[in-house]
């Protein structure tokens, strides 16, 4: 059986990760037999979750865990899309991960409310001596990939500008329909439903939920694809 390595639930979401909660979603569309593992990010080839098992070969990332589920096992996430839309669920899935998840990353580790709130228990497991040492290292670099990236350069005022630019984006696009691309969901509704349901966490004090909320549009369809996907054991812990 496949195995998903996640970081498992928590802060009220299938999980912290946008990027585990759409590999999950992918496996669940894909219909394949799988298992959710709690994983060991130290053993992680990339340092990253999620990581896919399949018959002894590791796949790390959520784009390559596509294809390779695409490749091995016939599933054609994209079926019955024309080329046009195709482009458009790709694009759309990297607006969110190349750019959108930068602010959730900035909201949660650089404003410190939100980081006791959450990060901090990412690091219960190291003995308490070390604690404040690992997590200063961790911060900083995080602070170092925000401003690497560019979102860590700009203000509060800026960075939602950009956040709500993206998010208008994403409403326009989906309409009234109830998928990205129409009535069924395709592969980047497992992209778009992770970083939805995640943006709209209640745990963090969030601009970017406040300003998802003014779509009632995304909104609704995050509720769709936690329905769908993670009716039946959304805060269930993997094994």
């Amino acid at each position: 059986m496949l195995e998903l390595h996640v970081f498992g639930p928590g802060f009220g979401l299938p999980d912290p990760s946008p990027f585990c909660t759409k590999a999950i979603i992918l496996m669940e569309m894909s219909r394949l037999p799988y298992r959710r593992v709690r994983g060991n990010l130290r053993k992680a080839p990339k340092g990253k979750f999620p990581v896919l098992v399949d018959e002894g070969e590791v796949i790390p990332d959520t784009s390559f865990i596509r294809l390779h589920l695409e490749r091995k096992h016939g599933i054609d996430f994209d079926h019955g899309l024309s080329a046009e839309q195709r482009g458009l669920a790709w694009a759309v899935e990297k607006m969110l991960e190349d750019h959108l998840y930068w602010h959730i990353v900035q909201e949660r580790w650089a404003d410190a409310a939100n980081f006791d709130r959450g990060p901090r228990h990412f690091f219960s497991a190291v003995p308490t001596p070390l604690r404040p040492l690992v997590i200063a290292m961790v911060k900083r670099q995080v602070r170092r990939d925000l401003h690497g990236q560019g979102i860590g350069r700009h203000s509060d005022a800026e960075r939602l500008v950009l956040a709500r630019q993206a998010l208008g984006s994403l409403s326009g696009l989906l309409g009234g329909k109830p998928y990205l691309t129409g009535p069924d969901p395709c592969g980047g509704d497992a992209t778009l439903g992770a970083f939805m349901i995640g943006g709209l966490c209640e745990t963090f004090e969030s601009p970017l939920r406040a300003a998802l909320i003014e779509h009632p549009n995304l909104v609704a369809y995050a509720g769709r694809m936690r329905e769908r996907y993670f009716k039946v054991d959304a805060e269930s812990a993997p094994a």
